[in-house]
């Protein structure tokens, strides 16, 4: 049983998908679920469409992470109301990756108002790829951290290892029933 943490936001270090990222790894790691952490800031891919887009080496690495993958658990900045294009990039081009997998969603927000932006991106993958959609997920704004990058507020971290949990739990199930 592995999970992929997927962090899709490109700013700085301490952008606030990554801060989601390195928690939930955090919790995992700690429960000794097998996790990897893929901040794609450091595997640039190719703009799905273009002529490279499904040759490119870091777009066979990111799907063999996927496709690697018993569940995975993405952590996407929400821009105008959805998840970031970065995200639905990856996706695109790790597509067949994603079949049957379990995916658990880590939001951060600007305000909330876009609390259910993650919808459309969940019920693609639900009709596209047949993954199973935690029915938890977490959805962050700028007053869950702190200055220096730490989860600020305790409700958020343990929904964070709420859903992380639950991502890992429903993956091994998922798995299960497969085999």
């Amino acid at each position: 049983m592995s999970v992929l943490v997927v962090s899709s936001g490109l700013g700085s270090p301490k952008t606030k998908s990554l801060l989601l990222a390195r928690e939930a790894e955090r919790v995992l790691v700690a429960d000794g679920t097998p996790v990897t952490l893929l901040d794609l800031r450091e595997l640039t891919l190719p703009l799905c469409g273009t002529q490279e887009s499904f040759t490119h080496p870091h777009t066979a690495r990111a799907l063999e992470l996927v496709a690697a993958a018993d569940a995975i658990l993405l952590c996407t900045p929400i821009y105008n109301y959805d998840a970031n294009a970065v995200a639905k990039n990856f996706i695109e081009l790790t597509g067949k990756g994603w079949e049957n997998k379990v995916v658990g969603f880590l939001c951060a927000a600007g305000g909330e108002k876009s609390f259910m932006s993650v919808m459309p991106l969940a019920n693609s993958l639900m009709l596209d790829f047949r993954c199973v959609i935690v029915p938890r997920f977490v959805y962050a704004t700028g007053s869950a951290f702190a200055a220096d990058g730490a989860i600020a507020h305790p409700d958020i971290a343990g929904r964070i290892a709420q859903c992380a949990r639950a991502t890992a739990q429903l993956g091994a199930a998922v798995k299960a029933l497969l085999q």
